[in-house]
C-alpha cells in the first residue's frame, strides 16, 4: 500500500470499535479527490449562507473568508490526496449529526450518543462553516503530521485509558507476524489543538498552504486565532473538547510507497470516540477493540491484503471487515485478550455499533449486523481451534475470511 490510513474525511463520529478506514493517501481515490466538504447542499466553491447570524458571529465568518487563500478549495483538495483523508464509518455519523436525515441503518447507541453533542446549539451556521473549512479534521491531522509516540502520552480526557492501550499496543505487537517496532500510538486531543494558535496554525499551514505573498506563520497563526475565536463563541463546542472534534480512531502507514512523506506508522485514537464508546456502557472493552482493529489494518498494509477483485464500496466493506474479524481474532485468543463470553459480547457489540448502510459511498464500512457478523465469526476461529496455544498465521486467517466472507455480508444483501 501506499500512504495509508485509517481516517475520517472530516472527522468524527463513527468507526468500528475497532474503527477508522484504510485506503492509500495518493489514491485517496477510494471516494474520489475530496474538494471542500459540501455543506447543506451548497457548493464547495461559496461560503456558508451566514445570513440570520448575529453580528459577530457574521464577521468573525466573514475574516475567515478574508484571510484564507483564494485557492484554498483547490489546496484543501489536493493536501486530502496527499495525505489520505477521506470518509470513514465516522464521518457518516457525524454527517447524520451535522446534516440530520433519515438513515437507512438502524439505530444504534452510539449514533443516539452522537446527536447530543450539538443539542443547543445556538449558531447551526457555525458548525456548517467549521465543516466546510475541513474543521473537523484539525485534530487528527495535527495528530498525524505533529503527533508521535512519548511516555508522556496521555489517552482519554483525563488519561484514563493510557495504561491500558499502552499496554494493549505492546501485547498486539507480539500477537501478529509482521514487523511492527515501528508503528507508534499517539493520541488526539481536541482542545489542546483547537485552543492553541500555533499547533492549529501549523495544522492550517499544511492543510490550506501559504499563501506566497504573506509570511507563513505569521498568515497561519492569524487565521487559527480566528478560528479559535468562533469556536469559542459556541459554548457547546466546549473550546474544541467537544468530542465531535476527536471521535475518530485510524491507522496510517507509508508501506511502500514511491513518495513517502515520512511520517511514521502510527495509530492514533481520539478521546471522542472513547467517550463515546464509555457512552453506551463499552468503556471496559471498547478500546482494546478499537486498538486491534486499527492494528489490523497494519497486518493489511504489510501483508498486502488491500488487494482484491471488488471495488468501490464493496472494496472498502471487505478490508473493514477484515479488520474486524483480525481484531476479534486477537480479543478472544487465548493468547490474545482471552476475553470471557460476557466481555466478548461487549467486544461484538462495540463493532456493531459503528456499521453503517452507506452502501453506495466508498466510506462503506459494513452494516452494524455484517460488523457484528465478522466479529463473531472471528471469536469462533479462535475459541474452537482444537491447539488453543497455536496463532494463525495472518495469511492463513485471511485465507478462511476469504471464504466466509459471502456469508458474513448475505444478512443485509442490499449492502
Amino acid at each position: 500500500m501506499k500512504k495509508t490510513l485509517s481516517m475520517t474525511a472530516s472527522l468524527a463520529i463513527a468507526t468500528t470499535c475497532a474503527l477508522g478506514m484504510a485506503f492509500p493517501a495518493h489514491a485517496a481515490d477510494t471516494t474520489g479527490t475530496t474538494t471542500a466538504t459540501t455543506v447543506a447542499g451548497r457548493s464547495p466553491q461559496s461560503p456558508v449562507d451566514a445570513s440570520g447570524m448575529d453580528p459577530q458571529t457574521k464577521a468573525l465568518i466573514d475574516r475567515i473568508q478574508a484571510e484564507l487563500p483564494a485557492d484554498w478549495v483547490s489546496r484543501l483538495s489536493a493536501t486530502r490526496a496527499k495525505y489520505g483523508l477521506d470518509e470513514s464509518s465516522w464521518s457518516e455519523i457525524r454527517e447524520s449529526v451535522i446534516n440530520p436525515g433519515d438513515s437507512p441503518c438502524q439505530r444504534t447507541e452510539l449514533t443516539t450518543y452522537a446527536d447530543s453533542l450539538l443539542v443547543g446549539i445556538k449558531h447551526p451556521a457555525i458548525i456548517y462553516n467549521l465543516q466546510f473549512y475541513g474543521g473537523f479534521d484539525w485534530a487528527a491531522f495535527d495528530a498525524l503530521i505533529s503527533g508521535a509516540e512519548s511516555k508522556s502520552n496521555a489517552f482519554g480526557v483525563n488519561g484514563e485509558y493510557t495504561q491500558k492501550l499502552t499496554s494493549e499496543a505492546k501485547n498486539l505487537k507480539r500477537f501478529w507476524d509482521i514487523d511492527s517496532a515501528g508503528i507508534q500510538l499517539v493520541p488526539m486531543h481536541g482542545g489542546d489543538v483547537l485552543s492553541s494558535p500555533e499547533r492549529l496554525g501549523h495544522v492550517l499551514s499544511v492543510m490550506y498552504g501559504n499563501p506566497v505573498e504573506e509570511p507563513p506563520r505569521e498568515w497561519a497563526i492569524g487565521l487559527a486565532k480566528t478560528f479559535i475565536e468562533l469556536i469559542d463563541s459556541e459554548p457547546v463546542l466546549q473550546g474544541g473538547a467537544n468530542p465531535i472534534f476527536t471521535f475518530n480512531a485510524f491507522a496510517y502507514s507509508e508501506t511502500g510507497d514511491p513518495e513517502p512523506l515520512g511520517i511514521s506508522d502510527r495509530i492514533v485514537v481520539g478521546d471522542g470516540v472513547l467517550q463515546g464508546m464509555a457512552a453506551v456502557g463499552l468503556g471496559d472493552v471498547a478500546p482494546k477493540g478499537i486498538l486491534s482493529h486499527e492494528f489490523a489494518h497494519h497486518v493489511q498494509f504489510q501483508k498486502n491484503l488491500f488487494a482484491s477483485d471488488l471495488t468501490g464500496p464493496e472494496a472498502t466493506r471487505r478490508t473493514e471487515l477484515m479488520a474486524d474479524a483480525f481484531g476479534t481474532y486477537y480479543l478472544t485468543h487465548a493468547r490474545g485478550e482471552s476475553l470471557n463470553a460476557a466481555r466478548l459480547l461487549k467486544s461484538e457489540k462495540s463493532f456493531y455499533q459503528v456499521g453503517d448502510c452507506s452502501f453506495t459511498s466508498s466510506g462503506h464500512h459494513g452494516t452494524p449486523n455484517q460488523r457484528f457478523a465478522s466479529s463473531s465469526w472471528a471469536a469462533g476461529v479462535a475459541n474452537d481451534a482444537s491447539n488453543q496455544g497455536h496463532i494463525l498465521p495472518s495469511l492463513k486467517l485471511d485465507e478462511l475470511f476469504e471464504a466466509k466472507l459471502p456469508d458474513l455480508v448475505e444478512p443485509d444483501a442490499a449492502g
